[in-house]
């Protein structure tokens, strides 16, 4: 079970991990808890989505299966981006299950679940309730409501709805043409991209947009640049194009390249929208994780918003976004939250306050966010260690005691020095790695601090 409940989702081996039974027991689960918090059936039911995965649609029927067993009606939305089904949960009102593995291999599949409103269920927050009720046995979560009904399924088609709200929430309506490649990665993108974008005056070039679950032409995960070469080929290739969008799986994170094909980092795109944001609404409070650029909260707190700095995680940010009522949150891993979209992240809507930045004046995208980047970054170092408590504590040891250092322990270990430079150490929630990232004022200070901490973490 702790193989397949992760900190955030569900997720694991088709075949081996998970299989139409086990998620038929995980449906039922997944309406027990459900229940016995509401105390009966909710009352719009659960709506079920699902990538385009060869197992997908196999195991959503299963787990919709093992949700009406227990009285709770189901409305399948079919295919679907991890953001459409947080839209369809919120214009629902009703609990939801995403099924996909966003950015893993065709041989992964898994779920994602929240609550209505697209509330997220972690690990504190009800995926324990669910492993308990699971580790039980087979067929001991299952069963049929007491009063001998059955839930009913419905199917509803909510493509063009999701882009209409999407488009509703950004101001699009005086931009000029712009000229995008957009890489799907045989992912959901190629599915909500032509209904997101269509109606704008923006100029679509695709790559892989046939729905494919194989991935045949290259992993469905832009944050390892690898997989941007073939966007930015194609960027560099083509004349007049304004730069080009790539999207994970289940297309809920968006990475950018700019017209000259270089990668945009996730931290300006998280400061471009954080200013537009709070143009809107000043004196807002913004929500950054803490391996995002220092730029972030720099330029938030010069736009008049309030930056509050929060751990890794989606649920960490959308608990503190709760809490503080904040109207956007970054991460570096090209997650972006929105208040007004049920707290949820959607990679599409980031990209057209993207566009709508670029599109309302003339310059190109790589002046447009040259103002939003202002330090050096290593991007994410990783390091297989057997203890990672005991490495991190060995370089707190290294560093604590300088009198230039100040130190804490949010999330991992983060090290700053008077100058500006910082780095943050933090362990795997699944692996045995510890993940490194630096930020300097330049590449050489970069490199030398990168190698520093490195030295430590692997002799």
């Amino acid at each position: 079970m702790s193989q397949v409940i992760k900190a955030y989702d569900v997720r694991g081996l088709v075949g081996e991990q998970l299989d139409a039974a086990f998620v038929r027991d995980a449906g039922a689960a997944f309406a027990q808890l459900l229940i016995g918090e509401q105390g009966g059936a909710p009352t719009n039911g659960i709506v079920v989505g699902h990538d385009m995965r060869d197992s997908s649609p196999e195991l959503a029927a299963a787990f919709a299966e093992g949700i009406t067993g227990l009285g709770v009606d189901v409305t399948e939305i079919g295919l679907a981006s991890t953001d459409m089904l947080y839209y369809a949960s919120g214009a629902l009102n009703a609990p939801g299950a995403m099924f996909t593995a966003s950015h893993n291999p065709a041989r992964y599949n898994g779920i994602k679940l929240c609550r209505v409103g697209a509330s997220p269920v972690g690990q504190d927050t009800g995926l324990d309730e669910i492993a308990a009720l699971l580790d039980q046995g087979p067929g001991a979560a299952a069963g049929a409501d007491p009063s001998g009904t059955t839930g009913k399924i419905a199917q509803r088609d909510l493509r063009d709805d999701y882009a209409a709200y999407l488009r509703s929430l950004v101001d699009l309506s005086g931009i000029r043409q712009l000229s995008l490649v957009v890489d799907a990665g045989n992912g959901m993108a190629g599915y909500t991209v032509p209904a997101v974008l269509g109606p704008l005056p923006i100029e679509v070039h695709p790559l892989y947009f046939e729905l494919d679950g194989t991935f045949p032409n290259h992993e469905a995960n832009p944050l390892d640049p690898d997989n941007l070469v073939d966007l930015q080929r194609e960027v560099s290739n083509l004349k007049h194009v304004d730069g080009g969008l790539a999207f994970d799986g289940d297309a809920d994170r968006v990475f950018l390249v700019d017209e000259k094909g270089d990668a945009v980092s996730p931290s300006a795109i998280t400061a471009l929208v954080a200013t537009r944001e709070l143009a809107k609404e000043p004196g807002a409070t913004i929500i950054h994780n803490l391996i995002t650029s220092r730029a972030v909260p720099e330029i938030v707190t010069e736009a008049g918003g309030v930056p509050v700095r929060t751990r890794v995680g989606h649920s960490f940010i959308k608990a503190t976004m709760a809490q503080t009522g904040a109207i956007f949150g970054g991460e570096h891993s090209a997650h972006y939250y929105f208040r007004d979209f049920f707290r949820a992240d959607s990679g599409m809507l980031a990209a057209l306050h993207v566009l709508a930045a670029l599109g309302e004046q003339d310059k190109p995208l790589s002046e447009l966010m040259a103002q939003y980047s202002r330090y050096a970054a290593s991007g994410e170092v990783n390091s297989t260690v057997d203890d990672p408590q005991a490495k991190m504590a060995e370089v707190e040891e290294r560093y604590g005691d300088r009198d230039d250092v100040t130190t804490d322990t949010l999330d991992g270990l983060t090290v700053s020095f008077e100058n500006g430079d910082w780095f943050n150490l933090r362990p795997s929630n699944t692996e045995p790695l510890l993940r490194l990232n630096v930020e300097a004022s330049d590449a050489g200070a970069i490199d030398a601090l990168r190698d520093e901490v490195l030295a430590v973490v692997r002799r």
